[in-house]
């Protein structure tokens, strides 16, 4: 039986949130304690991708045991546009109650990257203690290299932002990566020693996709029969382009297509999105669904969306992409050669790829697919094999379970 363990996991997002790092923090969580670990969770209220704080929590602080899991939320500022600075002050501001919270005298830390700066308070506090346990780090976003690629700053501030990063990530003991392209950039780039990272994918933190209810969900959402839907869900911020999207509607309409395209969820750019698209009668906006409902609508879809800004190419690995393969649907991705996403899509055969801001080629892909069922069935196939195979939920946390217990051993716990 393995040694049982007091572990504590920081991180901004958990469960609800139904997007980002949440799902795989929670589903991490639980499953640890599953295996007999004792697991404390410190994070903050649920906010994103909505960027407000769900008006169900209240007050400033609040324990819950969700599934099994101690949960200790702390409340942050949030920022209503999500710009650099803004989000600094929101990781800061949760970081500062993070590292004044309990945590229960850890054998392990596991901080969550993103926040990449409360995650360095956490560091801090973590080395600076009597105990020491041991500290992991898990990447899902690289910062510096969102500064170069969402051009959402200066050379100079992308080198500065990569030293900082290289200083939080060799600050701990073991660092996660969620993809070989992460782990390469992180030695290469940031100094990480290699024998210190270790690779485990994300995982299709989904059930088996529902088979029954397609063509109600498509009429509930108003769906015909004969409309080729591209649906794109989950969060709409800066780095997902989607003004391509819009532009795709609207020559979709100019030129009487059957494609219509879906923009599900919610985000900081969804208002302006909504104020650009008044007259497209080939787009629609919808709400974020419950999991159920979620998941029916992504299999009742008839192709699935991944769209990047130019220039995104190594910053983060869209976790939409587990979702989409398991819903055996086919995937465009509008994204640059050469980029992670690009790489996910060639490797697992489940979809096609077309330049980013290119929204001829987005158009002129989908209606491609529709006319073409035995090539979306295929492309749709192989996206779910490549679930099955290679983004096994089981296969992720048997490999986190080895990599923590292997830290808390070179600590001697």
């Amino acid at each position: 039986m393995n040694q049982q363990l007091r572990i504590a996991i920081i991180g901004l997002n958990y469960t609800p949130e139904p997007t980002g790092n949440a799902p795989y923090t929670a589903r991490l969580a639980e499953a640890l304690v599953s295996a007999g670990h004792t697991v404390r969770v410190i994070t903050g209220y649920p906010h994103y991708p909505e960027w407000r704080i769900n008006s169900e929590y209240k007050g400033w602080k609040r324990h819950e045991v969700i599934n099994g899991v101690e949960v200790r939320r702390l409340r942050h500022f949030v920022p209503k546009k999500p710009q650099t600075l803004p989000r600094m002050h929101m990781e800061l501001s949760f970081g500062v109650r993070a590292v004044l919270a309990n945590w229960n005298n850890p054998d392990v830390i596991v901080v969550v990257s993103p926040a990449l700066f409360s995650s360095a308070l956490a560091i801090t506090r973590g080395r600076l203690s009597r105990r020491r346990p041991a500290i992991a780090a898990w990447v899902q976003d690289i910062y510096s290299r969102g500064v170069v690629e969402t051009q959402t700053g200066s050379k100079l501030a992308a080198t500065g932002m990569a030293r900082v990063e290289s200083l939080i990530l060799r600050a701990t003991d073991g660092v996660v990566a969620i993809h070989e392209r992460f782990q390469d950039y992180l030695v290469t780039k940031l100094g990480v020693e290699r024998a210190r990272t270790r690779v485990i994918r994300n995982w299709t933190h989904l059930p088996e996709s529902p088979t029954a209810g397609l063509e109600e969900m498509r009429e509930k959402l108003g769906w015909s029969r004969h409309d080729i839907v591209v649906l794109h869900a989950g969060n709409m911020g800066k780095k997902q382009g989607l003004e391509n999207v819009v532009q795709a509607a609207r020559l979709a309409q100019d030129h009487r297509s059957s494609v219509r395209f879906v923009l599900m969820g919610d985000g900081n750019q969804r208002k302006f999105l909504e104020s650009i698209s008044l007259d497209i009668r080939n787009l629609d906006f919808v709400d974020p669904l419950p999991g159920d409902d979620f998941q029916v609508a992504l299999a009742a879809a008839d192709i699935l969306l991944v769209n990047e800004l130019p220039g995104v190419r190594d910053m983060a690995v869209p976790s939409k992409l587990t979702s989409y393969f398991n819903a055996g649907v086919p995937v465009i991705a509008a994204t640059d050669e050469g980029s992670v996403t690009a790489a996910e899509i060639t490797t697992s055969g489940g979809g096609i790829r077309v330049d980013a801001a290119a929204p001829e080629s987005l158009l002129n892909a989908a209606e491609e697919l529709g006319s073409r069922p035995e090539l979306a069935r295929a492309l749709g196939k192989s996206g779910l094999q490549f679930r099955q195979e290679t983004l096994s939920e089981a296969s992720a946390i048997a490999q986190y379970d080895e990599f923590i217990m292997s830290l808390a051993s070179s600590r001697g716990r």
